[in-house]
């Protein structure tokens, strides 16, 4: 079978298009459901985006896609989804990073260092060895499963080691999504102080904005914005660990440490997403097409929140060992714990 990039586009969108399709199926039934909600009760108790996660999860629960519509489900999860990050650039002006001020700056900074360390401590607490605890640190700490990929090269982490550290991710950033906005409530957060909590906890950028819409469009831009500071911190963390490899011994699986690419730490997306910005801070994007653009980002969130549930099984949680499920999970509460606590103390949002 020949590798994706040579088929044709034609060749490709027919094998993407069953998968896509199931998930637009998922995402009209939610959103019908939401309308339902909207003539019931006057207001939808759960968005569109959250009951196409848990009808997502449901199905693929009791039924395991085909392989014939596994691609287009994988297609619908990550690239739709980072087109919908990278289209919500034309909604944010880099006035309002220049307006966050250096204390939030300061604040994301540290919890990333901060959180990293303390992750790592917990880890080696629970027995686990130093590479799986870099891993689940760098990934807690920064942006998940980007995270774990791009440093696992440059600290020789094994294969086992990185399936080890990602296997609860899927589950955990599906249930972050789901169980975020429940704070809002219980904490009386106000949108700034959402989104900036959303930004500071959530693994990746996508998940951000499907966390952070239900809670309106001023906490989805903070909350990106602090993401993508927490992202970018990336960087200076593989290159720290590169720094410091030799020192871990034993090398690559099975050879030396690989050098990192400074060019594949920021992915297309967060590129595409900080030039609309700038394109909307030099007022190159009128106001008239900035609504029809979040509108259609967020439709394809909720199609990607289908294809996310899809892909989650929940029994893979028994099939995780309990050391990393514990180190992950502590890890997460931890870091939550810090940044309502930046929050609170630096009165931030």
């Amino acid at each position: 079978m020949k590798p994706p990039e040579s088929r044709s586009p034609v060749a490709r969108l027919r094998e993407l298009a069953p998968g896509i399709a199931l998930c637009v199926a998922v995402t009209l039934v939610s959103i019908g459901l939401q309308h339902l909600e909207e003539g019931a009760f006057e207001h939808p108790y759960i968005e569109a985006l959250v009951i196409a996660i848990l009808l997502g999860m449901a199905i693929r629960t009791v039924w395991t896609p085909s392989p014939r519509l596994r691609s287009g489900i994988a297609f619908s999860a990550k690239q739709l989804l980072e087109v919908a990050v990278m289209l919500l650039g034309a909604s944010i002006s880099f006035a309002a990073i220049l307006a966050s001020g250096p204390v939030l700056l300061a604040a994301i900074v540290a919890t990333v260092v901060v959180t990293i360390l303390a992750s790592f401590a917990i880890s080696r607490l629970l027995g686990l060895a130093m590479r799986i605890s870099i891993l689940i640190a760098c990934g807690n700490a920064i942006c998940g499963n980007s995270a774990i990929a791009a440093v696992a090269p440059v600290i020789g982490a094994s294969s086992d080691d990185v399936a080890s550290s990602i296997s609860f991710t899927a589950i955990l950033g599906v249930l972050m999504v789901l169980g975020l906005p429940l704070l809002i409530p219980l904490l009386d957060l106000g949108a700034g102080q959402y989104g900036i909590l959303a930004g500071l906890t959530v693994y990746a950028v996508p998940q951000v904005l499907a966390a952070t819409v239900p809670a309106g469009l001023a906490a989805t831009q903070i909350g990106t914005l602090v993401k993508l500071v927490r992202v970018l911190m990336l960087g200076p963390v593989v290159v720290g660990l590169s720094l410091l490899a030799l020192r871990l011994g034993g090398g690559a699986e099975p050879g030396s440490p690989r050098r990192f690419d400074p060019f594949k730490l920021v992915p297309w997306f967060i590129l595409g997403f900080l030039g609309l910005a700038a394109c909307r801070s030099l007022g190159l994007v009128p106001d008239l097409v900035v609504g029809p653009i979040t509108r259609v980002a967020g439709l394809l969130t909720v199609v990607s929140m289908a294809a996310l549930g899809l892909g989650v099984d929940v029994r893979v949680i028994g099939r995780v060992g309990g050391r990393v499920t514990a180190a992950v999970t502590l890890s997460l509460v931890l870091l939550l714990l810090i940044s309502l606590g930046l929050i609170y103390l630096l009165r931030l949002g």
